[in-house]
Order: structure tokens, then sequence, then C-alpha cells
């Protein structure tokens, strides 16, 4: 028997093969996972989303208070002594 014959009498046995039984309450767990698995999601998106703005005003503060756009005083050049 070539290899492919041997493929179609695995299959046919298989699907005459009764199924499996499936446990009754198989649908309310599997809800019950996903909504767990979507509440978690959604709390760690949110809590990303609290850290990006947090950190942006932490920045916001930052420059602010440091202006690092403003020109460094001119009095930070050593004196001309000697001449």
């Amino acid at each position: 028997m070539n290899h492919q014959g041997r493929k179609e009498d695995e299959v046919r046995r298989l699907l005459e093969a009764g199924h499996p039984p499936v446990p009754a309450d198989l649908a309310a767990r599997a809800a019950e996972q996903g909504g767990r698995l979507l509440r978690r999601h959604r709390t760690v998106r949110r809590t990303l989303w609290l850290l990006v703005l947090v950190a942006a005003l932490a920045f916001a503060v930052w420059a602010a208070v440091a202006e690092p756009w403003a020109v460094p005083p001119s009095d930070t050049t050593p004196p001309f002594e000697g001449w």
C-alpha cells in the first residue's frame, strides 16, 4: 500500500470513530476565560495610556522649570585679565 492510501485509510478510520465527549460547561468556561482576557487587555491598555500621559506631564513640567530652549547666560565665559 502506498503512502497516500495509508493516509486515506487513517482519515476514514478517524471519521468513522465516534466523536469524543465534550464537557457540558465548555462554552461557559470559554466565555468566562475570554471575558477575563478582554478585561486584562483593557486594564493593560489603560495602564499604558496612563503611563504615557504621566510621562508627557512630567516632561512638560520639567521643560517649564528648566527652560532648555533658553540661551545660557553670557557670564559663563572666563574674564579677560592680564592685558
